[in-house]
């Protein structure tokens, strides 16, 4: 397929770079370099796009990276999707007007969907990420953890996406839980899967990214892009390598 993105990203927590094993805040990694100096790195070498994502705020609600957010449109060409604590309306308007391309709505987007459905209707199809994080039960149904992945929404994953599918939505950020952060690869038969349910949604794969060869996995699997996050940081591979696939 055409148009893949590859989406460096970045998480944010207390002011540093860091990213978390499985989303547990318990269990953190912290990297060299603030945000804004890595993000100038991966516009250096040649991102288009940067995913942003404020663990403060994910937690406790109340977006705290607008500064950031500002300089890194001010100072690189870099176009930013971003989220965090997204709760309501006007924290949208609030990032798209500090330089944000998209805003990520998370766990609102499982919790209060008739919410973020009036967003989408609002703002559009190109400025709204929505992120699902799944799960797969013993029946081989993928639900849809919320609160900190403590309990499950008694939507589906398919019925969610096909719910945002039919009302519009272009952009659907989705991770499997248990490879986020873990190096295991990516899970391709979750993004085939999706792409057979709900095609003419843009998929963006994230979650257990470990060599360049899971970034060319994904694209096959039909999926509009990817996020790096650990194996960017860690060097096991480098972000032109990614680009060029």
């Amino acid at each position: 397929m055409t148009g893949f993105t590859v989406y460096p990203a970045i998480d944010v927590r207390d002011g540093r770079v860091v990213r978390l094993a499985q989303g547990d805040y318990a269990r953190e990694t912290r990297y060299e370099g603030s945000p804004s100096e890595v993000a100038a790195r991966y516009a250096a070498q040649g991102a288009g796009w940067l995913h942003l994502v404020d663990l403060d705020a994910a937690r406790a609600g109340g977006y705290t990276l607008e500064p950031l957010l500002q300089e890194i449109a001010r100072t690189t060409s870099l176009r930013v999707q971003t989220g965090g604590g997204v709760r309501e309306r006007d924290d949208v308007a609030k990032l798209l007007d500090a330089g944000a391309q998209r805003v990520v709505i998370g766990s609102l987007s499982v919790r209060a969907p008739d919410t973020v459905l009036a967003w989408l209707a609002e703002f559009g199809s190109e400025r709204i990420t929505v992120a699902l994080d799944t799960r797969r039960d013993e029946d081989g149904v993928w639900r849809l953890p919320v609160h900190g992945w403590t309990e499950t929404a008694a939507e589906t994953l398919d019925s969610l996406a096909t719910r945002y599918a039919e009302a519009g939505l272009r952009h659907l950020l989705c991770t499997d839980i248990a490879r986020d952060g873990m190096l295991t690869g990516p899970n391709l038969d979750l993004y085939a899967y999706l792409r057979g349910i709900v095609p003419a949604l843009a998929v963006q794969a994230s979650g257990g990214v470990s060599a360049i060869a899971d970034v060319s996995g994904a694209r096959e699997a039909g999926c509009a892009g990817i996020v790096l996050g650990r194996a960017l940081l860690e060097g096991r591979f480098a972000l032109p390598e990614a680009l060029a696939c």
